[in-house]
């Protein structure tokens, strides 16, 4: 007897993208509106315009979907492209760091979102892996380009040169609330270079 070939499952989920976008910019929405604590997954759907089992269909929980949005933002924002000098990498480095903190939306979520990661361990192990480290990452790759440029010693303590990147304005934004006056940046990155002892 000839087994006939098997059949595709009906039914199977295909992801759209674009539905994940939108179910993504409500992730973004309800986080900036309810904050991480009061955010439910029958809130995001509804906002999206989606059923439920279109958020579980792309993630198991809703740190899991929380997590993906937030990535899906913070991450691009580091880019690093190689402008071929440290000063130049600098400069782009910090413009990325302010788009991302001074989002409308993001300004009201890092606040909420850091309080949340000191209650919960399991959500700060997931931002730190999902956000931090791929950050991190792409600040490293500029400061190790910049090594082998002759720009910066080899000895350059990488990990807290990477936290003086992004922690000026960090506070200044997120828990100062201040604004960054004409030049900000520019004189910021005058600093780091001297910091890191560029040559």
């Amino acid at each position: 007897m000839t087994e006939r070939p098997r059949r595709a499952a009906t039914g199977a989920a295909v992801l759209q993208p674009e539905i994940t976008t939108t179910i993504v910019d409500a992730v973004i929405d309800e986080l900036a509106g309810q904050g991480y604590g009061k955010l439910s997954m029958e809130a995001v759907a509804r906002r999206a315009g989606v059923g439920k089992s279109a958020l579980y269909r792309r993630w198991p929980s809703k740190q899991h979907m929380v997590i993906a949005a937030i990535s899906a933002i913070s991450v691009p924002l580091a880019e690093m492209p190689d402008t071929g000098s440290l000063r130049g990498d600098l400069d782009i480095a910090l413009r990325g760091v302010l788009a991302w903190l001074s989002d409308p939306k993001f300004f009201r979520i890092m606040p909420d979102l850091i309080a949340e990661t000191a209650r919960n361990p399991d959500l700060a192990a997931a931002t730190a892996h999902a956000i931090g480290e791929p950050r991190r990452a792409r600040g490293e790759i500029m400061l190790r380009r910049a090594i082998e440029r002759g720009e910066l010693a080899a000895d350059l303590d990488l990990e807290l040169a990477m936290d003086l990147l992004a922690a000026p304005i960090h506070w200044r934004l997120i828990a100062r609330h201040a604004e960054l006056e004409p030049g900000y940046l520019d004189k910021l990155a005058e600093l780091l270079m001297r910091a890191f002892g560029a040559r």
